[in-house]
């Protein structure tokens, strides 16, 4: 992407006049087709591999994008929408595989292999690989998923798009997410983590290791390979004392579950009920 359009969005961005400018137009609706393509991404691995940059400019465009676009009733079948935003199209060109009623919107990019169930995706997410987004699943705007992650049935991902300078959900390579997981506010899944069913995560949820003598905690953060499920924490209110959600990391993913893709396989192996 060229530095005049990128100039042009942080023009518009404070100066929302600039959106009547055909250049500007033309520029933000450039973004969200590179972000369809997979040439863009809202958020990418540095170069090193170890951390995240968010491309705070490119989350500009999508927000500019909605201003411009009006609405429309679109027909596909025997189903009918009334929105701003056109549905991805030509699937099978991209290998990708769609059961109805799954939607995914312009803008987000579903890479070869992705299977979509029942199913949503919106704008500025990112699908890698073989990846499974299984019934009534939802990606929100902007997450950014890796190659062969598993998202179970009724996960969500939240989206984050204000503030621009807010890093999206992020799920690594090879994660397995179970069944009604929930992930917002920029919560961060490391590579081949497994994170058993109904576990839920915000930027703030303490994350407890309580697999060695004494534990170690993170915050949004779940370190690559590690075993999640729900926990609960003693807190202190002026009513009483009550238990909190948190979630806990029971052990590391073991060779054994590597190639299985049931998530009650790897639990079983740290003796967790299923």
């Amino acid at each position: 992407m060229t530095h005049d359009i990128h100039a042009l969005i942080e023009a518009a961005w404070t100066d929302r006049a600039r959106l009547q400018d055909a250049a500007t137009q033309e520029a933000i609706r450039s973004v969200i087709d590179h972000l369809d393509r997979g040439q863009l991404r809202v958020a990418e691995p540095t170069a090193e591999g170890e951390a995240w940059q968010v491309n705070d400019w490119i989350k500009k465009a999508v927000i500019l994008y909605f201003p411009l676009q009006q609405m429309q009733t679109l027909e596909v079948g025997p189903f009918e929408f009334h929105d701003k935003m056109k549905l991805k199209t030509n699937y099978a060109q991209q290998q990708v595989r769609v059961v109805p009623p799954a939607v995914a919107r312009y803008g987000s990019y579903l890479a070869p292999g992705v299977i979509m169930m029942p199913s949503y995706v919106n704008i500025g997410a990112y699908v890698g690989e073989g990846t499974m987004v299984d019934t009534w699943a939802t990606v929100g705007s902007c997450a950014q998923v890796g190659r062969h992650v598993h998202l179970s049935g009724g996960v969500g991902l939240g989206g984050v798009l204000e503030p621009v300078q807010a890093a999206p959900v992020i799920v690594e390579d090879g994660a397995f997410i179970g069944s009604r997981c929930i992930l917002v506010e920029g919560c961060h899944v490391g590579k081949e983590a497994v994170l058993g069913a109904g576990v839920t995560i915000t930027g703030s949820t303490r994350i407890i290791d309580v697999s060695g003598a004494e534990p170690k905690e993170y915050r949004g953060y779940v370190p690559p390979r590690s075993v999640v499920i729900p926990g609960t924490l003693p807190k202190q209110f002026p009513a009483g004392e009550y238990h909190v959600p948190c979630a806990l990391i029971i052990g590391q993913r073991k060779p054994s579950t590597d190639l299985k893709t049931s998530l009650n396989d790897a639990l079983r192996e740290h003796d967790v009920a299923v």
